[in-house]
């Protein structure tokens, strides 16, 4: 989750810098300031915030946080008044084509 400033031209282009490294990175964006990314293990997870620890803007705020996939699973969402079922499961750690 991040909060980053875009009053000047450098700044909004920082934040679109940052935006679309995580998206090539793999990350899902929930909401414009909000991403998700689902990893294997604790380590992997680590090497992650690692990896965004040095492609953070020098101005802004971001904050990652790490839940477990029950904890995920357990989330509710809503569109609008209705829930969204999330019956989501994690991606395959491995696909070839």
């Amino acid at each position: 989750m991040f909060d980053l400033p875009v009053m000047t031209k450098p700044q909004r282009k920082a934040a679109t810098g940052f935006r679309q490294w995580l998206l090539d990175e793999g990350w899902e964006m929930s909401q414009f300031s909000v991403y998700l990314r689902w990893c294997a293990a604790k380590e992997q997870a680590e090497s992650r915030v690692r990896a965004v620890a040095r492609k953070v803007p020098s101005e802004g705020k971001v904050h990652v946080l790490t839940v477990t996939d029950r904890q995920f699973e357990t989330m509710a969402v809503f569109r609008g008044r209705t829930r969204e079922r999330r019956g989501r499961s994690a991606p395959e750690q491995l696909t070839l084509f």
